[in-house]
């Protein structure tokens, strides 16, 4: 058995690469040659494994995949154009008009978009619940109920779920159970571990290696039992534990194309090679940086899971080895103060993204989820005097110089 920066490292391609390449190439093709018209048409009914399309699948994006397989452990994974995109395939293929999905209010803003507007119109129900109260959750869940749908640590609220409790509920009631772990990935933990069936991560964040690239993840641990779901039940006879695979390949993913690029895949498996060591670094520079603010007179109020005497602190150390991710947020007296602060600084850019190897900084409330009024905002815990911090890789020292300073001239 190896550890997970050398599994990542040495996963092998499916072929020898001719010329011995120690990195799997970039092949930007879009369709495949086969030496015969009995072989393509095995590849096209499924009987023979062979790439044909790489809008369906593709030598590069396929080693992401089983980078990313072999070391989660996973049944099987795929990779797609963004972390929305992998949210959307999988929803799509799980459920219908009249299913429903239980989750939080505490979503991203997309996300949560995607639920509220997106699918609502076409016919799906969502059900918003409080993930601290199990009673609460198992009311909510009745025979149309498709899957349970929460994020790891949320983004910006940095709620942290109990997934052990959580996934007692949906064991019980035969619910899928999904996690975006996006601001956990890989690295932090084996989700399945935790009860977690099905994950979903946003792989432009920790994963491109710097925001290099956008992609998504549906990684299938291959734990759920696929006839619960009425409309899967014959494909679960026949195909077993792959059968959401086998409907996302073969229909939801396959007819809507929103494909990885072999381009982002290759960037992305880069990416893989360095995430413990950026990962173990920026949870350091945030852990750092929020004990420096909780320090500071004109900040309110600091919120990081990683800290002591944060209510989450016991949850992250049980489920997340003590990681508690490299985002922190802090409240300051108004809005101006918030945009005063952010103009100020010299280091940490002014940025939409997480996780990146720089530092960026946003005001949530005036940016991403300006489309949604006060009281909702209230609701999803996005004062407008909060301020979303995402600790990158630089050198910390720097980084606390650059906020006392901002702090300094408010």
């Amino acid at each position: 058995m190896t550890g997970f920066n050398t599994t990542i490292i040495h996963t092998q391609a499916t072929k020898k690469d001719v010329y011995g390449a120690l990195h799997v190439p970039i092949y930007g093709c879009a369709s495949f040659e086969f030496d015969s018209a009995e072989n393509i048409e095995l590849a096209f009914n499924g009987k023979k494994l062979a790439h044909s399309y790489s809008r369906i699948t593709n030598p590069t994006v396929e080693h992401l995949e089983n980078k990313i397989r072999k070391v989660t452990g996973a049944i099987g994974t795929l990779a797609l154009s963004s972390g929305m995109a992998a949210i959307a395939n999988l929803i799509l293929a799980i459920a219908g008009k009249g299913d429903n999905i239980i989750t939080s209010k505490y979503l991203f803003g997309n996300t949560y978009g995607l639920f509220d507007k997106t699918l609502k119109s076409w016919g799906l129900e969502t059900r918003y619940v409080n993930f601290a109260n199990m009673q609460s959750l198992e009311k909510k869940i009745d025979k149309r109920t498709r899957g349970i749908f929460l994020e790891s640590i949320t983004n910006p609220a940095l709620q942290v779920a109990d997934l052990r409790k959580i996934s007692q509920v949906a064991k019980k009631r035969n619910v899928l159970l999904i996690v975006d772990s996006t601001a956990t990935p890989l690295y932090f933990a084996k989700l399945q571990e935790l009860g977690v069936n099905v994950e979903v991560i946003s792989s432009t964040k920790y994963i491109s290696g710097g925001a290099t690239s956008i992609g998504g993840l549906i990684i299938d641990h291959g734990t759920f039992d696929w006839s619960q779901i009425a409309a899967m039940y014959d494909s679960a006879r026949k195909f077993g534990p792959n059968t959401l695979l086998h409907k996302l390949r073969t229909e939801v993913f396959r007819n809507i194309g929103a494909c990885l690029s072999p381009h982002n895949a290759y960037l992305q498996s880069l990416g893989l090679d360095t995430l413990g060591l950026r990962i173990e670094k920026s949870c350091r520079n945030t852990l750092d940086i929020a004990q420096f603010l909780k320090k500071q007179q004109k900040v309110k109020q600091v919120n990081y899971p990683g800290l002591k005497d944060s209510e989450n602190f016991q949850i992250i150390t049980s489920q997340f080895n003590g990681l508690g991710g490299s985002i922190l947020t802090f409240k300051l007296d108004n809005k101006q103060d918030c945009f005063s602060f952010m103009n100020k600084l010299g280091i940490i850019r002014r940025a939409t993204n997480i996780h990146d190897n720089k530092s960026l900084i946003i005001h949530p409330a005036s940016t991403i989820f300006c489309e949604y009024d006060d009281e909702l905002k209230k609701e999803m815990g996005i004062p407008d005097t909060l301020l979303r911090l995402s600790v990158g890789i630089e050198d910390v020292e720097d980084l606390i110089e650059d906020i006392s300073m901002a702090l300094g001239e408010l």
